[in-house]
């Protein structure tokens, strides 16, 4: 196998690039622009999916979780976004600790949800003590369930409405009980397609300096990337190369999810700015380049069955990824683009992956196996 592997990567146009990374030569910020101009995506999974395999065999992972969007309450007003609404609309929500509880009883009882993704709007009318207490209530009821809470740009929204530094945000939310970062703001780290998609948020070097300021605390985070808007392939090359900059500083990310922008019942829709999702191809891409890109520093690629759907999300195991995503039920952000089902239990996942050819393992927080399937 590994010399038909070298037959074909010799063949490549990139194939000095692959056989560079196969033989464990960190990759630079021109190499990563030559992947992704190639259309040699066939030879690029392949040995993306043989680096999979070098660290992970033949175990794809999932998590048992929910998660719970506890406000739509949001100003930044993200061209991307059709789940947020303005103060005061008629559709706004915010969940008060009551139901935030009991969904999570809930949960916890029917489906044995190890962690949350606490997820939301910019909501200005939320002081810090509406998080604290949230979390101290949830820890002291259920102690073994993590929560994987707060982007970036809604820590700078906290820091904001407290007229705070983030840091001291991090560190206060850190006491109430949050143990991870999702790594949700990000989108591309270039403030030119920010400027397009994103006006009014966190600029790149903030959603950086904040993930920084978690690591440095202990909280370990996910790093992110929306393709598929206004961004060039050098954006995505830049976006990468700045996370793999701050990983070799503070070795604080987990786990990397590419995810492509679905248009649908979004402003940039509307406005013709980006009309259609990028497909299949490009996400497989996406996942395959990730791992090479990240193969020893972050060693976590997630397929996301959530934004690519389970087809893609099985494909997408074949081109790198060690993942599938997490259980859901009662998702919202997603959902609210129409494009398709976001309720998917723990059965259905194992399901999906012994389909795809692969050991399904039910993992934690920080990617601890928990139980093999």
């Amino acid at each position: 196998m590994q010399n038909s592997l070298s037959c074909i990567v010799s063949k490549s146009e990139i194939g000095d690039i692959l056989n560079n990374v196969l033989e464990g030569e960190r990759l630079n910020l021109h190499n990563c622009k030559e992947l992704l101009k190639s259309d040699d995506v066939y030879t690029i999974g392949l040995v993306a999916n043989t680096l999979r395999k070098t660290l992970f065999g033949n175990t794809a992972t999932f998590i048992n979780n929910i998660i719970l969007n506890y406000t739509n309450v949001c100003v930044t007003y993200c061209k991307f976004c059709a789940f947020y609404r303005p103060p005061g609309h008629t559709e706004s929500y915010t969940h008060n600790i009551k139901d935030i509880l009991k969904r999570i009883t809930l949960s916890k009882e029917m489906f044995g949800i190890t962690q949350i993704l606490f997820q939301g709007g910019h909501n200005p009318n939320l002081s810090i003590e509406y998080y604290e207490e949230i979390f101290k209530e949830i820890k002291k009821f259920y102690p073994s369930i993590a929560i994987h809470g707060l982007s970036a740009s809604e820590i700078d929204m906290i820091s904001k409405v407290e007229r705070s530094s983030t840091k001291e945000i991090l560190s206060r939310l850190q006491d109430a009980g949050l143990n991870s970062l999702p790594g949700a703001g990000a989108e591309i780290l270039d403030d030119k397609v920010k400027s397009v998609i994103s006006p009014l948020k966190i600029k790149s070097n903030q959603w950086l300096n904040i993930m920084k300021e978690a690591h440095e605390l202990g909280i370990k985070s996910s790093a992110t990337m929306m393709y598929g808007t206004v961004e060039t392939d050098d954006d995505i090359a830049q976006h990468i190369i700045k996370i793999s900059d701050l990983q070799e500083k503070t070795n604080g990310f987990i786990a990397f999810i590419p995810w492509g922008f679905e248009p649908n019942k979004t402003q940039m829709q509307t406005e013709g700015i980006a009309k259609y999702s990028s497909g299949g191809l490009r996400l497989l891409k996406m996942i395959a380049i990730s791992r090479i890109m990240f193969y020893g520093l972050i060693s976590h690629i997630q397929s996301s069955w959530l934004t690519n759907g389970i087809g893609m999300a099985q494909l997408a195991l074949y081109f790198g990824a060690d993942d599938f995503g997490g259980t859901l039920i009662g998702e919202e952000v997603v959902s609210a683009t129409g494009a398709r089902s976001t309720e998917l239990t723990s059965t259905n996942i194992i399901e999906s992956i012994k389909q795809a050819g692969f050991s399904a393992a039910e993992r934690d927080n920080f990617y601890n196996i928990i139980k093999n399937f």
